[in-house]
Formats: C-alpha cells, sequence, structure tokens
C-alpha cells in the first residue's frame, strides 16, 4: 500500500462579507515547513477535532490515515498524517 506523508496546518480564517465572522479551518500540507506548531498543552483538542474529521476524507483510492506527533525542536508539537492509498 502506498502512503502520502502529510502534515497538519489550523488556519485561522477571517470572512469580511456581509456577516462577518471568524473561523478556523484544517488543512493537510506535504511540507513539514507548513504544520501548524501546537503547545503541548493546546494539543489534545485539535487531535480530537482533527481525528474525527478525517474519517469523512476516505474514499477512492484513499484507505486509512495514520495519525502521530513529532517534536517541532522548540517546545512545540506538529501532527504529521499518513494518508494510506491503494
Amino acid at each position: 500500500m502506498a502512503q502520502n506523508i502529510l502534515y497538519l496546518a489550523a488556519l485561522p480564517l477571517l470572512n469580511l462579507g456581509p456577516f462577518p465572522r471568524v473561523e478556523e479551518w484544517f488543512t493537510l500540507y506535504p511540507d513539514r515547513d507548513f504544520a501548524t506548531q501546537f503547545f503541548p498543552d493546546e494539543l489534545a483538542l485539535y487531535l480530537a477535532k482533527f481525528t474525527s474529521l478525517v474519517q469523512q476524507l476516505r474514499g477512492g483510492r484513499v484507505h486509512s490515515y495514520d495519525i502521530s506527533t513529532e517534536e517541532a525542536g522548540n517546545g512545540r508539537v506538529i501532527v504529521r498524517v499518513v494518508q494510506n492509498v491503494g
């Protein structure tokens, strides 16, 4: 089974339309440099949200996801996502 290595980024978005609002979006990048560096005490909340949502991205060639964390080297943590495809 082939794998794609991706990294989680949490993006705050400001909607400036007629009904202004603030949203937070998750996305995945293939480059570690774009990963959001989370403080360890905030990581559990983001992981819980992301883990429940990422299952909706299965289908077609995508069979499953493996999620792990890596030290960023500055006291923060990034999320590594392995996308299992076949």
